[in-house]
């Protein structure tokens, strides 16, 4: 079985400088995985190189066998998606309206949406429960509704990838949940491969198959939420002291911090 997805000896950043280096790993169909890592580890910079935002230095980056260099973005477009951490929408533009815009790269130049264009998208709507708000505006909803619509978008995509920088950010617990289940049933309903960025260690322990620790721009270490999330792993990169439990309805490791001062 080949990976979806294969990075080899990566190497990039922004001008001249490399923020990674020397990254390689293999994504496989059907994987959850998510980019951990502390500040300026190069978790974004990776997610920006892997959706093509961002050229490499050195390296390669191969998707469904080819180099994503030689796919053209919107040939990329339809098989892979990418659900950035803070989007902006400066018109006022309906919940139906924004996710259809995902399916542009399936369409020709200045071609219409079909009948089966709205269909995917209220799909996606209905995958993502916001079919209700399909008329609703996007300065009218709450930030966990306005997630969902912008994830909403990437489904109508229809990708085999789906890419997601810190999908929660900004989002209290609740909404945290719902985003992570979203993406866990859209994995399991659309057949999806997930790669995505996250600060929560915990979130990261419960949803994902496979965890990818960044630090200093190098793969620190990577394989199952067991293998990686070990409090000496985590007191090395994170310059911490954890204790790393199992969470008691799962049994997927948690994270427990321990903190010098008491309130």
């Amino acid at each position: 079985m080949h990976p979806l997805l294969e990075i080899n000896n990566l190497f990039g950043g922004y001008e001249r400088e490399s923020v990674l280096k020397d990254v390689s790993l293999s994504v496989n169909k059907g994987d959850f995985v998510g980019i951990i890592g502390p500040n300026g580890s190069g978790k974004t910079t990776l997610l920006r190189l892997l959706s093509k935002i961002l050229r490499p230095h050195k390296g390669e980056i191969i998707f469904g066998g080819r180099d994503i260099s030689s796919i053209k973005l919107k040939d990329f477009a339809k098989e892979a998606a990418f659900v950035p951490q803070d989007t902006i929408i400066n018109f006022s533009f309906s919940v139906l309206e924004i996710v259809l815009m995902g399916r542009i790269p399936h369409l020709r130049r200045l071609e219409s949406e079909s009948k089966n264009d709205l269909r995917i998208a209220r799909d996606a709507m209905k995958m993502t429960d916001i079919a209700h708000l399909e008329g609703d505006y996007m300065d009218e909803l709450s930030s966990g509704e306005r997630q969902r619509v912008i994830i909403a978008r990437a489904l109508a995509q229809e990708p085999l990838l789906i890419f997601l920088d810190e999908p929660t950010s900004h989002l209290d617990i609740a909404h945290q949940v719902q985003i992570m289940d979203l993406l866990a049933k859209s994995r399991r309903l659309a057949n999806l491969t997930i790669v995505t960025v996250l600060h929560d260690l915990n979130l990261a322990g419960e949803y994902c198959n496979r965890i990818v620790l960044l630090n200093g721009g190098k793969i620190f270490k990577q394989g199952s939420p067991e293998e990686v999330l070990t409090y000496q792993n985590i007191e090395a990169v994170y310059k911490t002291v954890v204790v790393v439990d199992k969470n008691p309805i799962s049994g997927n490791p948690y994270v427990l911090l321990c903190p010098k001062e008491k309130a």
